[in-house]
């Protein structure tokens, strides 16, 4: 919303020392969002002034019209003699009033006014358009006044060339700052000034002469104003003083009516709608939309209507989409198109905001009035709009208001809210007292009663005070939130971050360490993501929790698995050329549970109950953490000193351990077949000595990498945090340090290719007992040395002993005994025996 000050100014008497900087940061203070303040003719200098044009020379001989003037401007240029100017546009005459700027003046750019020589002629001066003085982008003419301006009358106070206007951003809770009426009671309370409010006017009753209306849905419009004007001279333009009005608050003024109705709405903030009557064809009837019904609306666009839409209409059908845009059959017309509209309905009604929201989001059809309908209209100020809008047609236009008012109007019975009057004081943490209470509630206009409990009536232009609660922000704001004591609470001694905290924070620090940079991805899936990561029809991470309002109708779920973003903020960083990445996510998932149930809604006036909050966990969705990794290019860079490695599903199950270190526990890798990961790459993840699968890591799926247009071996890691900690020891301690050497022994193992590493390796750490330190892989070998069907496993084993140097005869017995081990379990022969 764009408000003039010199227009918010009729309304409250503001010190004439504040600029529209003091007026946004009393606003700003109250709570709303002014986001510029525009200074309008900043860099204006005059002279600028009326002129009457004397004469005008053709000029020949060039591509384009050049016309030689002489100007009456008074005695602006000091000498009272008629000024020389040339000019190219065409749309003024001999006798027209027009705009002048003279040597010395600069006009908005900046850009300065100097006597020249051109076309063969002194220009001493130009004749301006709108645009050149800043008024709008229209360039197709100059400026032609009306015939009363005496030549030589300052055209900067008269076009109102010289303004501030505050931009405003209005939250969907403050429709009714759409409006200058609305902006102006908040400035009148921040200001403590009295109101002169635009809606009190004298206002006839509804009579039985008004003209015809039939509401055949009260639902979705509970009230319709018509007036009637006729005698309208089509003519007639609109006055400079409405004209600047309009396009300082970013409308374009079209034609006199139609920039009545706008000014209106943005006065009052009801809008209103004007037909041709001579066009319109019976009664007007308020009704839903049949099936295959058609409308063409202002913009020409000939639209499809749904059933749920409300439409206005004659005898003929529709004429009108409610509270969104009217027919192209029944607007004014303008006498410069044909006969003008001299007879002049006024429609001003009250539509229910969801059906209007509905009906601009299925024709995509935004407008003015739309976006007031949207946010809630004070269904009471239709009366007064109408009246407004007819009075400006009887002053400007020279019309005559019928004495007929139709004024249809659906029960509205007013809301009463009881609120304790130290609410906001105990919101606040502060002392306000129940007198400045009252007083603010009623500048906002509640209506107030009682003593210690208030009976507050909201007024009809806030239909978003609902409860005690929204009554004690309007308190707060309005006293100044700058003035809310900051107190801290107090924090129970010994609290801090719990296991849980402390081990997410060490896993995110361990990956940090390890090369890997965090990402953040908003938690929102679809199926054609889900598609692409090769999940089958009934992978359990198709089963999503669905979002009721999504931010986007691609993306409708919540994820189920950390790889979707993950994987989409490496494409992007990919594309961008970032070409070697590991990356990492921690966050939840959202699991639904067996049992469907929809949320119930807690109150905002009292502390949920137990029970109450019980039957919101259990329609809540199971939300376990995971952490993620993706990796792509190189993992350890090429240079002068060497070649560098890719980044391969190794590198993905090493980012696994490191989590799992973090979480002071150890993995088994085994091999399986999960999507998105390669059958033959693929790593389940068990915690030692269990069988908890708590995740999977390996090289992502060649159909995964085509379809995500992903690097040639992507590796990818997911493990689930919390089964991960399930035993509930997340303390994690330092490694004990020995001063006693280290034992190592090498074995190498013969065994059936089937037989997995991992089950080697757990059968040796369990024979080599408490002494073993350590147990690594460091060769694998196939060929006719091994054996047919057979494989060869090199292991690095470590022992030490943390009270005293082991002998060669222990460390050797250790080794027996894991050997020992694996023979007996996965039938291992010692190589070379």
């Amino acid at each position: 919303m764009r408000v003039p000050l010199s227009w918010l100014r009729e309304y409250v008497d503001l010190p004439v020392s504040e600029t529209g900087r003091d007026v946004a940061e009393r606003l700003i203070r109250a709570g709303l969002e002014v986001e510029t303040v525009e200074q309008i003719g900043a860099d204006l200098k005059g002279p600028l002034v009326v002129g009457e044009v004397l004469s005008i020379e053709e000029l020949s001989g060039f591509k384009k019209p050049i016309r030689h003037c002489f100007v009456n401007v008074g005695t602006a240029n000091g000498t009272g003699e008629p000024q020389e100017i040339v000019c190219g546009a065409t749309n003024f005459a001999v006798g027209d009033k027009v705009v002048v700027v003279l040597p010395g003046a600069v006009l908005p750019g900046p850009f300065p006014i100097a006597a020249r020589q051109t076309y063969g002629h002194t220009s001493a001066g130009m004749i301006c358009s709108a645009r050149e003085l800043g008024m709008g982008d229209d360039h197709n003419g100059i400026i032609v006044l009306e015939s009363h301006h005496e030549p030589g009358t300052d055209a900067i106070q008269l076009l109102e060339l010289v303004d501030e206007v505050l931009d405003i951003a209005v939250t969907p809770d403050r429709g009714y700052c759409l409006s200058m009426r609305g902006v102006a009671r908040e400035a009148a309370a921040a200001y403590g000034l009295p109101l002169a409010d635009p809606a009190l006017l004298d206002v006839p009753p509804a009579n039985a002469y008004g003209y015809l209306v039939k509401v055949a849905d009260p639902a979705g419009c509970d009230r319709f104003v018509a007036r009637t004007v006729t005698g309208v001279d089509p003519t007639a333009q609109s006055p400079i003083w409405l004209q600047r009005r309009l396009q300082k608050s970013g409308i374009r003024p079209i034609s006199l009516t139609v920039d009545i109705t706008n000014y209106v709405m943005l006065e009052v903030g009801q809008p209103l709608h004007a037909y041709d009557r001579s066009r319109v064809d019976g009664p007007i009837q308020v009704r839903r939309a049949e099936e295959g019904e058609t409308l063409t609306t202002l913009d020409g666009v000939k639209r499809k209507l749904s059933t749920e839409d409300l439409l206005i209409c004659d005898n003929s059908g529709p004429i009108g989409l409610a509270g969104v845009m009217g027919g192209s059959s029944t607007e004014i017309l303008d006498a410069a198109a044909g006969p003008g509209t001299t007879e002049v309905i006024i429609e001003a009604a009250h539509f229910e905001p969801v059906t209007i929201a509905r009906a601009v989001k299925r024709h995509k059809l935004p407008s003015e009035a739309s976006k007031r309908f949207e946010r809630g209209v004070d269904p009471e100020a239709a009366r007064a709009a109408a009246q407004r809008a007819v009075d400006l047609l009887v002053l400007i236009a020279g019309g005559t208001a019928e004495a007929g008012v139709t004024d249809i109007a659906a029960p509205h019975p007013l809301r009463t809210i009881a609120i304790d009057a130290d609410l906001p004081d105990r919101v606040a943490g502060t002392v306000y007292g129940r007198e400045t209470v009252t007083r603010r509630l009623q500048e906002i206009g509640c209506t107030v009663a009682g003593a210690d409990i208030l009976e507050v009536t909201p007024p009809t232009w806030r239909p978003d005070l609902t409860d005690p609660y929204d009554l004690a922000e309007e308190v707060i704001r309005l006293e100044g939130y700058d003035n809310v004591p900051a107190r801290m609470p107090t924090v129970p001694p010994g609290r801090g971050l719990t296991d849980a905290q402390r081990f997410h924070r060490r896993t995110g620090v361990a990956l940090a360490g390890a090369g890997y940079v965090e990402v953040n991805n908003y938690p929102f899936i679809g199926e054609a993501v889900l598609d692409a990561l090769g999940l089958e029809k009934d992978d359990e991470r198709r089963r999503t929790v669905k979002l009721v309002n999504p931010l986007s109708d691609e993306e409708p779920a919540l994820r189920t698995t950390l790889l979707p973003g993950l994987l989409g903020a490496l494409r992007r960083n990919i594309g961008r050329g970032n070409t070697d990445l590991a990356i990492f996510e921690t966050g939840t998932v959202f699991l639904p549970k067996e049992e469907l149930r929809v949320a119930p809604r807690l109150p905002v006036d009292r502390r949920p109950s137990e029970a109450e909050i019980a039957e919101l966990n259990a329609a809540l969705p199971d939300q376990p953490r995971r952490v993620a990794v993706a990796l792509a290019g190189e993992r350890l860079p090429s240079g002068w000193w060497a070649k560098g490695a890719q980044a391969g599903w190794a590198d993905a199950v090493e980012a696994a351990r490191t989590v799992a270190r973090a979480a002071g526990v150890e993995l088994t890798v085994r091999q399986a077949q999960r999507a998105p990961w390669h059958p033959g790459r693929c790593a389940e993840l068990v915690v030692a000595g269990t069988e908890r699968v708590v995740g999977y890591a390996g090289e992502l799926h060649p159909r995964v990498i085509k379809a995500l247009h992903l690097p040639e071996r992507t590796s990818a890691m997911e493990i689930d945090l919390d089964l991960l900690a399930a035993d509930g020891e997340q303390r994690v301690s330092g490694p004990a340090v020995s001063a006693y050497p280290v034992a190592t022994q090498d074995v190498a193992l013969i065994v059936d290719s089937a037989v997995p590493a991992a089950e080697v390796e757990t059968a040796l750490r369990d024979g080599a007992g408490e002494l073993l330190e350590s147990i690594r892989l460091f060769d694998v070998f196939t060929g006719e040395q091994a054996g047919e069907g057979k494989k060869s496993l090199a292991y690095t084993l470590r022992f030490r002993a943390a009270d005293r140097t082991l002998t060669a005869d222990e460390a050797s017995a250790a080794r027996e005994s894991a050997v020992a081990a694996a023979t007996a379990r996965t039938g291992a022969v010692l190589r070379g025996a």
